[in-house]
């Protein structure tokens, strides 16, 4: 009998290491990056959402890039992964959109986003929904309705932080944000647009996580609070389907809607939904974080403040109505502004990589990439080499000058890359414009307390960022 149980034990310790042997050393029909895999399952997890620093490249990339160069292996939340922080390749990637790779995220994000969500569809259908999206967020709206409304929101807001002497202005602007994209795409007013946002609190905190759908997760946290959105989306949905005849809203929704009926159209009530859902997170975390940061950079740096103070004036001094609002011409002159967005968003490198999924074998500088791994292009290394800027980590709008301000290339990915470039890009720069035309010109603002900012990997405001605002 002891034989017996002797055998079973050997024959477990053999599989097991023969198992750790096999996650160690992937098949590959070719060479494949250096690198480590990892323990099996959780991989470099740990290290890879260790907390760390604000400023400079992340410890995990950093070690790796030292010990196996700008293209590496490794292992995370369950996923085969190669990272690269090399210009030419992650260019080369960007380009091969719907050929080698697609667009996608993580396990747990592609779950979260919904099975009919932005980054299931691919080729045409990205494109059809993408230009969907453009209809509220693209550069015409903007101009046509959505600047004013902004415009609007921006002032009042500003108005009731005034009565505030200790105000946490990621977490403002962020409920800022969300009620005007709650309004503007589901009219919904504040009360509704509150308890939907609480349900997207819960959403995001397991977006690069496990896909563990267990009590006591982040990733169960965030299903749950997907679930409780797109429940009161479609209730939504529903109500304004047998209300249609006496509906006088004409919201994104109500455009969606209209698609949906069309006879030609592969949009269904499903995807317009999912769609919602991720349409309204793209438009208030991100922008909050970044309109954050420009404050925290602007605090530290009073020279380039009074630059910025100085276009600004310039722009109401040439106005008949001093108090009209920001037009779009008036935007669109903003030069020095829109450096200190570009500079914001290079050093605040909020998303902590751009994703892609092999859909076929491929070769890459001698190495091969296989199918079914995720390609992770690192904007962070390339946003604070030393070779692509000087002085990396300093901030300094000025290097901006005479570059271009609204597109994407090999050494500037804030907004993605090629056929991904974020949707919303031109709403974030509007958002952030606006907020500190009116911070500079109107009002007057202090910190009170930066708290600790940290990456683990994507940014996070562990006790927000507290200031005063006042006229």
């Amino acid at each position: 009998m002891a034989w017996l149980v002797m055998y079973f034990i050997s024959f477990l310790v053999i599989a097991f290491a023969h198992w750790v042997y096999r996650w160690r050393n992937p098949k590959c029909k070719g060479l494949l990056p250096p690198g480590s895999m990892g323990f099996p399952i959780f991989g470099e997890s740990i290290q890879f959402f260790t907390s760390h620093s604000l400023q400079g490249i992340p410890p995990f990339i950093q070690h790796r890039i030292t010990r196996y160069g700008s293209l590496f292996r490794t292992s995370i939340v369950g996923q085969k992964v190669i990272v690269s922080t090399d210009p030419e390749i992650n260019h080369f990637i960007l380009q091969q959109e719907g050929k080698l790779v697609q667009f996608w995220y993580t396990e747990s994000a592609a779950q979260i986003t919904g099975p009919q969500g932005f980054m299931v569809h691919h080729g045409d259908s990205h494109k059809y929904i993408r230009n969907l999206a453009l209809n509220l967020v693209g550069p015409e709206n903007l101009k046509q309705t959505l600047l004013t409304e902004m415009d609007q929101t921006a002032r009042q807001h500003l108005d009731q932080w005034t009565a505030l002497s200790n105000l946490d202005i990621k977490k403002a602007t962020e409920i800022m944000l969300f009620k005007l994209a709650a309004s503007k795409v589901l009219s919904f007013d504040e009360r509704k647009a509150m308890e939907l946002r609480n349900y997207y609190k819960a959403l995001v905190e397991g977006f690069i996580s496990f896909p563990f759908y267990v009590p006591g997760t982040s990733f169960y946290a965030s299903m749950q609070g997907r679930k409780n959105a797109i429940k009161l989306i479609k209730e939504t949905l529903n109500e304004r389907r047998s209300s249609c005849k006496n509906n006088n809203k004409k919201d994104f929704l109500d455009y969606l809607l209209s698609e949906v009926d069309k006879e030609e159209t592969f949009l269904t009530e499903e995807i317009a939904v999912d769609v919602i859902c991720l349409l309204i997170f793209a438009a208030y975390e991100t922008t909050s974080s970044a309109i954050t940061l420009a404050l925290k950079f602007l605090n530290q740096h009073p020279h380039v403040l009074k630059q910025l103070q100085v276009e600004h004036e310039k722009i109401i001094e040439t106005r008949e109505d001093k108090e009209s609002s920001i037009t779009w011409n008036e935007y669109r002159s903003m030069k020095f502004t829109h450096m200190v967005i570009n500079e914001t968003v290079r050093l605040a490198n909020i998303a902590p990589g751009i994703f892609r999924k092999v859909v076929q074998d491929f070769q890459i500088k001698g190495y091969t990439i296989p199918k079914g791994w995720m390609f992770m292009i690192c904007p962070l290394s390339v946003h604070l080499s030393a070779e692509k800027y000087d002085d990396p980590l300093s901030f300094n709008p000025s290097r901006w000058n005479g570059q271009e301000l609204h597109a994407a290339s090999k050494k500037f990915m804030a907004f993605g890359g090629v056929q991904r470039l974020c949707a919303g890009a031109d709403f974030a720069k509007l958002a952030m414009a606006i907020m500190l035309h009116y911070l500079v010109t109107k009002y007057k603002w202090k910190v009170v307390d930066e708290e600790n900012i940290v990456r683990k990997p994507g940014l996070t405001f562990l006790d927000g960022f507290k200031v005063q605002i006042y006229t």
